[in-house]
């Protein structure tokens, strides 16, 4: 039974995965707005969720937390300095999927996963 059986798999081995997610982690903090298939965006909702907290919080044991979880300390520090105080006032969903239709090659479905106060066409900050 599955139950509890929260996350999907997708194709990929659990280190895999976790790397998957930090990288696509960091650059949605980086860019602000990334192009993923949607079940990733799905699955990687509650890891950028969790990592702004950790920076809303803002001391040092979350910033070694984010650290370890983002393995970047560029990102880190733009997580804590630039992104985190923008959500101070929010209690969360911190971010939106967008669809963008199907992908040319495979019909994967296509969102822009990004931050609820991003602008597009906008340069990040």
């Amino acid at each position: 039974m599955r139950h509890g059986k929260v996350h999907r798999k997708l194709s990929r081995h659990s280190a895999h995965r976790t790397a998957m997610f930090a990288n696509m982690a960091a650059a949605l903090i980086k860019h602000e707005q990334i192009v993923t298939t949607l079940p990733k965006a799905k699955d990687l909702r509650p890891v950028v969720e969790k990592l702004i907290t950790l920076g809303k919080r803002g001391d040092l044991h979350a910033r070694r937390q984010a650290l370890a979880a983002l393995r970047s300390n560029d990102v880190v520090h733009h997580l804590f300095a630039e992104v985190a105080p923008r959500f101070a006032e929010r209690p969360g969903g911190y971010t939106r999927i967008v669809k963008l239709g199907q992908r040319q090659g495979d019909a994967a479905e296509m969102v822009y996963l990004e931050l609820v106060d991003h602008v597009p066409g906008a340069a990040p900050a």
